[in-house]
């Protein structure tokens, strides 16, 4: 069966965009190939820096015939909906009348012979490309089509023969290009087989994990061969893959002048900057040496190409080591003023603002972190003092890092100094989490003022909307805490963060700034009266915001629902012991979680929700008819012929004491064994006992509070009308 092969050749297509744009391909022309009615065998599709490529194999040379039925509109519908309907139908269609159970409709009866493929395939592929979203995209020359780069060419090849495609002011043809330098001329092609051997020999590897094998494997073999180590950089060499079509690996040197500089800075040049690969020596330190992959060969062997990249890492070097010993003249401390002119959020203040907040907060957070409270104040204080240093300044993902290495070169004590590049952790789920006390309380109130500032001043994330990142933020906390251990209240930490929020603060000072100037000539006098007036114009500035802790928890709960979905923890467990009142110590919430979900594993516990839901609803329906609660129970209304009630009410109040021991104990598993006493005596009410008896509204209303003892009672461990399941 014949192959169809597409390929666009374009300017160079961003490194991070490849991989998606070529799934995006593949996707959309697959869709519209099964929409038109053809199947295939397969379809694989390839990327380069200047190519996307697809090709689809086992296609029929002809779409199948059709025979369907339509059912279009009521007989006694308007004439307007059924021309419609009749107007829709090709040719040759046999529209008649059918009765059925809904009334009399009209049917058609639609037969289609399959046409040739070839005459499917052009509206299919130019509707692909038309369709493929890139995040951003150009017009070029005169014409209405967006792509990522100028396209100068459409390969489109169906059995052999040309499909006629036209995108922009590309029409296609059954030709292509290899390599811009070494191979530009024009070839024609075949198939795909033909046309993978043909850009090979052309100097273009199609196959990006062929590219990165190459890379891996050549540089390896040149890091060997100098007695080196190549540093594991797997996103690194996937970009680097996407930037060559015929990968050339070379090495090059590093100027001994450079290697005192901190190895954070060396890599973040390399790597960041100029895409090169890192080699480590025998001890595992970065040696004077580094891999550049060129994407093209050259009669020298690449001496040139090696020379002139050694020459732009040095110069980039040299402004890095300019920037380090520029930077140790000042201390940390002294750098704090420069952080009042650098805006955290029109509503929160300056850096310096956060800086003090956090620092408040750290101390405050030190103890439960088995932190010193007053090395975590400091470490809160210099933490963001890097910001304000050339070498951030020119490199930003340095921040914290140079923090570090600058708070020891001023003779801070090492748990502040790791403090300072651990707070903004973690970054991610891969990102390590700071375990060092310090590290930990200045990075819980980094991430918490942020939290707790932006839900006070509602710019809480939307939808996939985020710009603040506080989900990210969310999750950090919650990685901190988990992974540490730690016994802590997050309502009574939002409770702390928020005494240190004044929303508006910022917005004020910068409009007495201005008042000044404008008064009086840039004096320093402002009259009480315009002062006051200023005030009351800022909004927020009336007093401590009073952010909602209620929604953030929420959010929190939210988050933690990510986190842990991966681990096969429900949501809806989260969600029954979230809802208990004062539960916001996460480590104990996920002691019960984990309780919970083994208890409603068991026969007891999945029995004892259907049981709990029966209750629950119960007492419900007949509240809300009554309009009343039913809380008393009366131990003389029992029915003293069977003892069931009694039975049952004397097994609660054994749980009762059970769950008073065990959940102040923190001893869950205890707690779910208890509750499963419950089951034979709840199961014995439910089948021989009537609540809403006739003729005796006493019984009736006093077995409606037994009821709700059996709901109250097991509430205390979790709330078990969040979990799904259950109802009979």
């Amino acid at each position: 069966m014949p192959e169809l092969l597409l390929e666009l050749l374009s300017e160079e297509i961003p490194a991070r965009m490849q991989a998606k744009a070529a799934d995006d391909l593949k996707r959309l022309v697959c869709d519209g190939l099964k929409k038109a009615g053809l199947e295939f065998e397969s379809a694989e599709a390839f990327v380069t820096p200047r190519r996307l490529a697809l090709v689809v194999d086992g296609l029929p040379e002809k779409t199948p015939d059709i025979s369907e039925e339509r059912r279009g509109p009521r007989t006694d519908a308007p004439d307007k909906a059924v021309k419609g309907f009749k107007g829709s139908l090709p040719k040759g269609a046999k529209v008649e009348k059918r009765k059925t159970e809904k009334g009399e409709f009209y049917f058609a009866l639609v037969k289609q012979k399959g046409g040739q493929t070839k005459e499917v395939l052009p509206d299919v592929l130019t509707g692909a490309l038309g369709a493929l979203i890139w995040p951003k995209s150009m017009r070029w020359g005169e014409n209405k089509v967006r792509w990522v780069r100028p396209v100068h060419g459409v390969l489109s090849i169906f059995g052999g023969k040309t499909v006629a495609v036209e995108f922009g002011p590309v029409k296609s043809a059954d030709t292509t290009q290899g390599h811009p330098f070494m191979a530009p001329k024009p070839f024609k092609v075949r198939n795909f087989r033909d046309y993978k051997a043909k850009l090979l020999k052309a100097k273009v590897m199609l196959d990006p994990a062929e590219r990165r094998a190459v890379i891996e494997a050549e540089a390896q073999k040149l890091a060997k061969k100098a007695g080196l180590a190549l540093k594991d950089d797997p996103r690194l060499l996937a970009e680097v893959a996407g930037l060559v079509e015929w990968p050339v690996v070379k090495m090059g040197s590093i100027d001994k002048a450079f290697m005192d500089l901190p190895p954070e800075v060396l890599t973040t040049v390399m790597r960041h900057h100029q895409k090169y690969f890192a080699l480590l020596d025998t001890k595992g330190k970065l040696a004077p040496r580094f891999i550049v992959v060129a994407n093209t060969e050259t009669r020298d062997r690449g001496k040139t190409v090696v020379a002139g990249n050694e020459r732009v890492l040095r110069a980039r070097l040299a402004d890095a080591k300019f920037f380090w010993d520029q930077d140790r003249k000042a201390t940390l401390e002294g750098r704090l003023g420069k952080l009042t002119e650098r805006v955290f959020h029109a509503k929160l203040g300056s850096v310096h603002d956060k800086v003090l907040r956090i620092e408040e907060l750290a101390a405050e957070l030190a103890e439960r972190c088995s932190a010193n409270p007053g090395d975590a104040r400091w470490a809160a204080r210099l933490a963001k003092a890097d910001l304000s240093t050339e070498m951030v300044g020119e490199f930003p993902e340095l921040q914290g890092t140079m923090g570090r290495y600058y708070a020891l070169a001023d003779g801070e004590k090492p748990d502040v100094a790791d403090a300072i590049a651990d707070h903004y952790s973690p970054l991610g789920p891969n990102d390590a989490c700071p375990s060092k006390p310090v590290s930990i309380a200045v990075a819980l109130a980094d991430k918490i003022d942020t939290l707790v500032g932006f839900f006070a001043i509602d710019e809480k994330p939307t939808g996939s909307k985020d710009p603040f990142a506080l989900r990210r933020a969310a999750l950090g906390v919650i990685r901190l805490i988990i992974e540490n251990g730690l016994r802590l209240s997050l309502l009574d930490s939002f409770e702390i963060a928020r005494d240190q929020i004044h929303p508006g603060e910022y917005e004020f000072s910068q409009k007495i700034a201005r008042a000044k100037a404008e008064l009086n000539g840039g004096g320093s006098i402002i009259t009480a009266r315009a002062h006051a007036q200023l005030k009351k114009n800022v909004p927020g500035r009336e007093g401590t915001f009073d952010s909602n802790n209620i929604d953030l928890l929420a959010f929190f709960a939210d988050r933690l629902k990510v986190h842990l979905r991966e681990k096969g923890v429900k949501h809806d467990h989260i969600n029954a012991v979230f809802a208990l009142d004062g539960e916001d110590d996460l480590v104990r919430l996920l002691a019960r979680v984990d309780a919970l979900g083994a208890f409603l594993k068991t026969d007891d516990g999945g029995n004892l929700l259907t049981a709990y839901k029966r209750a629950a609803n119960i007492v419900r329906i007949e509240e809300k008819r009554d309009d009343k609660e039913y809380k008393e129970v009366k131990t003389d209304l029992f029915d003293t012929k069977t003892e069931i009630e009694n039975d049952l009410w004397q097994n609660l109040h054994a749980v009762q004491d059970s769950l008073n021991v065990s959940l102040k104990g923190e001893i869950f598993f205890e707690s779910m064994a208890a509750l499963a006493q419950l089951r034979p005596p709840i199961d014995a009410f439910f089948d021989h006992v009537t609540v809403n008896v006739k003729n005796n509204e006493k019984v009736r209303a006093n077995r409606l509070a037994l009821l709700r003892s059996i709901v109250v009672v097991m509430d205390q461990v979790a709330d078990f009308s969040k979990i799904e399941g259950g109802e009979r």
